[in-house]
């Protein structure tokens, strides 16, 4: 009889595994990294043209696959990571390739070294695919872009993906990565992780290098990652994790980043209230409230937290204005540029910041440390924060982008806290909708180990690769 192990994978199965699966089918021999990173391309050439999940391929990734298998061969695997192919949003440099962030401008430019991130993924034997799709300028919450078309969440292709690391997140989601890396300000990974139906990771605030990435706000800008498991988010976060000295904001850990003790029976999960008047649709709320139910028991003791106090929309538009006026420096070359101008939107939006006073960003940016002050007050009286992650499931791409897409990610990014998306269930439509937990700076692999008891207890996560059809 022909034990499992010997079966011949496919596509399919290929695309719809893990990256945890991936590594060791390559390290018991069964796939090899350049096979693997052939279908991928195949994939992509095919389904890219409808997904519009990428923007530009690195014509490097097969002889990078190459050696990796050598390597293997050899015996000598240079890292965790060694021949998985890994898609990176168009904000963070990758040698060789453009960095367009989103604007035709800079699709000349080519960068001439890693941003330090994606240099960690090259060190420990990563594949780079190639740069996805992302909002112009990563402001927006949609990867609707004006120059480069929307990316088309897999699971109908006329609706929103979520932004700004949408391209990154259809590459996942759809099979066309093994995993992702994005860049999340006010929730741009946790937010097309929620659409798409991925697990998705924005690490405490200084985690992860930020150097090579193109600035939207300096006290909220991070690395995250998009991945199909919860295991496949801490193995990349723990090859990810270092103090840069070259990055102002980098943080230094006094321990290094290992697996804590966990005690359940000790616990204490704070759920938040009044979703209805914060403005989650009620179908959203529905399956949160059922995911609450299902995981009795998983979130140990519980209780009812009050953001009366904590104005979500006021924050939200604080951080705007904090991110217009710093995008206003980031992009100052871009706004010269006739012959590739800034949409009229993005445009606008700097424009607005640029007529502001110095005193008014002052004034904004005091408003984002009542974040920092509420997270320290929940986290006094609880060790986790569990809340949808987005206010709606994902809407038609014709309708535009939805003001209070961020509300519910933002308070993470703004106090500097850890905070992971997992599938929670479906919508009455059939799209997917994401489960946030947040917790203190510092604590993302506990915040980690408890997302994989919830996703394990919860089982929502789709089959991958999503297909439309889903």
């Amino acid at each position: 009889m022909t034990h499992a192990s010997d079966r011949a994978l496919s596509d399919h199965d290929l695309r719809g595994a893990t990256a945890f699966q991936l590594l060791h089918w390559l390290a018991a021999g069964r796939i090899d990294s350049a096979g693997l990173t052939a279908t991928y391309r195949a994939a992509i050439e095919r389904d890219n043209p409808r997904l519009n999940a990428y923007l530009a391929l690195a014509e490097t990734a097969p002889a990078e696959a190459a050696a990796s298998d050598a390597r293997r061969r050899e015996g000598r695997t240079i890292g965790r990571l060694d021949g998985l192919p890994v898609a990176i949003k168009d904000n963070l440099d990758v040698a060789g390739l453009p960095t367009t962030a989103g604007l035709p401008g800079r699709r000349a430019f080519v960068a001439s070294r890693d941003a330090a991130a994606v240099a960690r993924l090259r060190a420990a034997g990563a594949v780079i695919l190639g740069k996805t799709l992302l909002d112009e300028g990563a402001l927006g919450t949609a990867t609707i872009n004006p120059h480069f078309g929307a990316a088309r969440n897999p699971w109908r292709e006329d609706h929103v993906a979520g932004g700004s690391s949408g391209g990154s997140a259809v590459a996942v989601a759809a099979g066309l990565a093994a995993f992702a890396l994005g860049s999340d300000t006010l929730g741009s990974v946790r937010i097309p992780a929620s659409h798409c139906g991925l697990y998705g990771l924005k690490p405490t605030f200084g985690e992860i290098s930020t150097c090579g990435l193109v600035r939207a706000a300096r006290r909220l800008d991070c690395v995250g990652i998009l991945a199909r498991s919860v295991p496949d988010l801490a193995v990349v976060l723990q090859v990810l994790d270092a103090f840069d000295p070259a990055d102002p904001r980098s943080r230094k850990r006094r321990v290094p980043l290992a697996t804590p003790d966990w005690e359940p029976e000790r616990l204490r999960s704070g759920i938040l209230d009044d979703l209805s008047a914060l403005g989650v649709d009620a179908g959203v709320e529905a399956v949160f409230r059922q995911a609450v139910a299902t995981l009795d028991g998983c979130l140990g003791e519980t209780s009812r937290v009050d953001f009366s106090d904590y104005d979500f929309a006021r924050m939200r538009r604080s951080a705007l204005l904090v991110m217009e006026a710093e995008l206003g420096v980031e992009l100052i070359g871009d706004l010269a540029d006739t012959g590739a101008p800034l949409s009229p939107r993005l445009r606008g939006m700097l424009d607005y910041a640029r007529g502001k006073s110095a005193v008014d960003y002052a004034a904004a940016d005091r408003v984002l440390d009542e974040a920092v002050l509420k997270a320290r007050r929940v986290f006094a009286e609880v060790d986790v924060l569990v809340l949808p992650t987005v206010p709606h499931g994902p809407y038609p791409i014709a309708e535009g982008e939805r003001a209070n897409d961020a509300d519910l990610t933002s308070f993470a990014s703004l106090a500097g806290c850890p905070a992971v998306s997992l599938p929670m269930g479906t919508l009455p439509d059939g799209f997917p909708v994401g489960l946030q937990l947040v917790g203190a700076p510092g604590s993302d692999l506990r915040l980690l180990e408890l997302a994989e008891v919830c996703a394990a207890r919860l089982d929502a996560a789709p089959a991958y690769p999503v297909a439309a059809s889903a």
